[in-house]
């Protein structure tokens, strides 16, 4: 992989100099070869370990022991570095993972791949740009003085700390001029000495002293410095990596691969294999008040008042109760009880929509067993238009309809506050995760919330609901036994299945789904 937009050109060419610090600006793009299977799995991991960092910056207070414990054991289960203090020279791969040099290979070339994915749209480069720098400034803060300065000049930072003499000149000066020091902490901690022009934030705020051209920074805030160069390095690093897509993109191994990685789901598989069954359609009306995710809450609720759904609707909430446990016949039998209440007839479902039911099942066409969408797939794509209603609440509602929504479903004030800070933030599925932890009575959840699914998932185990799943279709299967040997002698009434004249040759599933 070549890329342009090196600041400044290092004479750093064997990889064991490459990875010889445990931080890195990613100046020196790798020039190995690997395998596409490789490739994969080293964007797929560090996409984890990025989407964990968003989760955990809006969740927890950033830098705070519950924000780092749980983003060292992130990154040590996706064998990323987290022990930033480690050396290479007497670095060993153990039986129980990879060597240090070997998670700093794999640190290094994932973080390029995702660069390749996440240069395409503005959207895209914030997003990828602000998980970076949150997962830099987590890194930075865990190593040692030393390190830090070691780090400083390996990059053309030439900031270096002051002698004490110099310190104890300056030293009320130092005291007067920095918030966060004292007479007792001046003594114990290094201040760097560092050109104004570099400093102008700190400037700003005034929280540094100046002096003679030179601004004087206390230890804990030389990150700020830092952190502005490597958002300045990456954020042209991206722009520059945008202009050579055509040329990345003309690899057919390539494209689809890094299309894929903008709006992967790398989570659990919720597909309808594993909970066929799981729940009736009489149960479907209860569920949705209380374990449907707002998404598809608004769905069902758009359903019932309409009778009707448009195509990225039905695809979006089919999808999502296919995943949930509804089998083929269910579905057939819910979108047609629904369907015809409205403007629709028996006959013209048959004909229209019972197709693309069962292609949606897996069961015409190519055969293609299509899985629930996750929170990204409804986020980055087919964003719905005037009288759609699926997407994404957090992400396509106007934020007083999103208010009007969340008061109707009564969240408290001071959550919807919360909810709309960060929808603000563009925190769309942890906007969704508060949702889900106001709405059932909990402080804390103890997962990320990433698949519409999982919100239901995760929903019942809260409720216990498993259970009364189980029990309220025993009782149902048995209320429709009752009734069956009731009127056995009853005669049937004709099955309405006229779908045979769609043909074979349509293929595809959007051409079945397409509205009047």
């Amino acid at each position: 992989m070549q890329f342009g937009g090196r600041r400044r050109k290092l004479n750093i060419n064997p990889q064991t100099e490459l990875y010889g610090h445990a931080l890195q600006f990613y100046v020196q793009p790798p020039l190995e070869n690997m395998s596409l299977s490789e490739f994969e799995t080293f964007a797929v991991d560090r996409l984890k370990l990025l989407k964990t960092v968003e989760t955990l910056g809006v969740s927890h207070v950033k830098l705070s022991e519950q924000y780092s414990k749980k983003l060292v054991s992130e990154s040590k289960a996706l064998s990323f570095p987290h022990r930033l203090e480690n050396s290479l020279q007497d670095d060993k791969r153990t039986l129980s993972g990879p060597s240090e040099y070997e998670k700093r290979r794999k640190d290094h070339i994932s973080h390029f791949i995702l660069r390749l994915a996440y240069c395409q749209t503005e959207d895209l480069r914030r997003w990828f740009i602000q998980q970076e720098i949150d997962l830099f400034r987590f890194r930075f803060s865990t190593v040692t003085s030393q390190q830090k300065l070691e780090f400083l000049h390996r990059n053309n930072l030439q900031y270096d700390t002051i002698s004490t003499e110099e310190k104890k000149s300056l030293h009320d000066k130092l005291i007067s001029s920095s918030y966060s020091v004292s007479g007792i902490t001046v003594e114990d901690q290094d201040f760097y000495k560092v050109p104004f022009q570099d400093a102008l934030d700190l400037l700003r705020t005034r929280k540094v002293y100046l002096k003679a051209g030179y601004v004087y920074i206390p230890h804990q805030d030389i990150v700020t410095i830092v952190l502005n160069d490597f958002r300045t390095r990456l954020s042209k690093a991206l722009a520059l990596t945008a202009r050579s897509l055509p040329a990345v993109h003309s690899d057919e191994r390539l494209q689809p691969l890094l299309n894929h990685l903008s709006h992967a789901y790398v989570g659990q598989d919720y597909s309808i294999q594993k909970n066929v069954g799981k729940i009736s359609l009489e149960q479907i009306d209860s569920l949705a008040g209380k374990s449907f995710p707002l998404c598809m809450r608004q769905l069902h609720q758009a359903l019932r008042e309409n009778h009707h759904l448009r195509h990225g609707g039905r695809m979006q909430y089919g999808l999502f109760l296919k995943g949930i446990g509804l089998s083929l016949e269910q579905a057939l039998q819910f979108w047609r009880s629904e369907f015809i209440r409205g403007k629709v007839d028996a006959d013209k479902f048959d004909k229209a929509y019972a197709y693309s039911i069962r292609h949606m099942f897996g069961k015409e066409g190519k055969r293609t067993d299509y899985t629930p969408y996750s929170c990204m797939k409804v986020i980055l794509s087919n964003p719905p238009s005037q009288g759609d209603h699926h997407g994404c609440p957090f992400r396509h509602s106007d934020p007083e309809l999103l208010k009007q929504k969340l008061q109707f479903y009564k969240v408290s004030p001071s959550g919807i506050s919360q909810i709309l800070e960060l929808v603000k933030g563009m925190h769309y599925q942890v906007a969704c995760q508060k949702y889900f932890e106001l709405t059932h009575n909990i402080e804390d959840t103890n997962f990320s919330l990433s698949h519409p699914n999982q919100y239901f998932i995760e929903s019942q185990k809260v409720l216990g609901g498993a259970k009364e799943i189980k029990r309220d279709m025993e009782a149902s299967q048995g209320s429709q036994e009752n009734a069956a040997s009731r009127t056995s002698t009853t005669a049937r009434e004709p099955a309405a299945n006229t779908s045979k004249g769609l043909g074979e040759s349509m293929e595809e599933l959007d051409s079945f789904f397409q509205d009047e």
